[in-house]
Parts: structure tokens; sequence; C-alpha cells
């Protein structure tokens, strides 16, 4: 058989464990987001895709798609914890999952996971082909939009506490590693 050409799949296969890594936080997880930018088709298709790489014992800040889209998530390797929230702030699901396991987040409804310690490794199909998520740590909190005086009504706290609370969040982080 001939060596493939690149020409022959360009725009329509992607390696994701060599592409470019969307995020990448040391001791934390790393990402690859599959949408048209660097996976044409998916346009068409109307899906995107993210594999994520979990470091063993960190976790994944709580996020949620705010472009309404759903997920469709399979543990590809590893195992930890998941745990969903609806709408109305109800959990709907708390759970152990290992390889092999799948389940699927509804649209607005917000995910959050922990690796065990050999960590864990995840594969979402999204429906959505330029998925946009948010999360609720990180460079894109949806705190960081708070005023103080805000977030100090919202949790009934002193201005001390929601000093402490907003000090607390690193600038760019959606995955945290474990504590020492």
């Amino acid at each position: 058989m001939p060596e493939p050409k690149k020409e022959h799949y360009n725009g329509m296969a992607l390696n994701c464990e060599e592409a470019p890594l969307d995020v990448d936080i040391k001791d934390g997880g790393k990402v690859v987001v599959l949408n048209t930018k660097n996976l044409p088709l998916v346009g068409e298709v109307g899906l995107g895709a993210d594999l994520v790489r979990l470091n063993g014992k960190a976790m994944c800040s709580p996020g949620f798609s705010c472009d309404s889209a759903l997920q469709v998530t399979y543990i590809v390797r590893g195992s930890g914890r998941v745990q969903v929230v609806g709408v109305d702030g109800k959990r709907v699901l708390e759970t152990t999952i290992k390889a092999g396991s799948l389940f699927i987040v509804p649209r607005f409804f917000v995910v959050s996971k922990i690796a065990d310690p050999d960590g864990m490794d995840w594969f979402s199909i999204i429906t959505t082909p330029n998925p946009v998520f948010t999360h609720l740590a990180g460079r894109t909190s949806v705190w960081k939009a708070l005023s103080p005086e805000v977030l100090q009504a919202a949790f009934g706290v002193p201005p001390d506490v929601e000093q402490k609370f907003s000090s607390k969040r690193k600038a760019e982080e959606i995955f945290f590693p474990p504590p020492n």
C-alpha cells in the first residue's frame, strides 16, 4: 500500500496524540479540542470533540457548555469520579467511572471529574462543531466576571471571606494538580 499523502487526509483525519494542545497544565492535565479549525469536516457533520488526559489525583474544574451542547463522554483509560449537577443545582450523577464507562452531560449541566492515582483519559463527542466551555475556576471562570460586591451578596459572606475565595482562583488553570 502506498504511503498516505497529506492532501488525501488533510481536514478529514487528525491524530489527537500529535495535535497541538489547547490546554497543558503541569501535573494537571492536557486537552486537544477537535473543531473546525483543526478538523474542518466537523463543521459539515455538526459535531465537535475533545480528548482529555487528567493526571493522577488531579481535578478537572466544574464546567459547562455555554453554547447548549450535549456531551457524550467515553472513558478511554484509567478511572476516577464524576459529578454532574443540573441547572436547578441538584446533583444528578455522582459515581465512580473507569475505562469503558460512558455517560452523557445534558445541556447547561455542570460536570467535574477527579482522577484516581493512575490518571484518567476521556474522549467526548460534543453536539456543536466549535464547542465553547466555561469553568467555575481558571481563565474562563464565570466568577471573574462578577464584582466582589456581587459575590459577597450571593454567598452572604463578608469582604474578607470573598477576598480569600478570589485569591484562591488561579488565572489559567482548569485542571488542578493534586496537593503535595
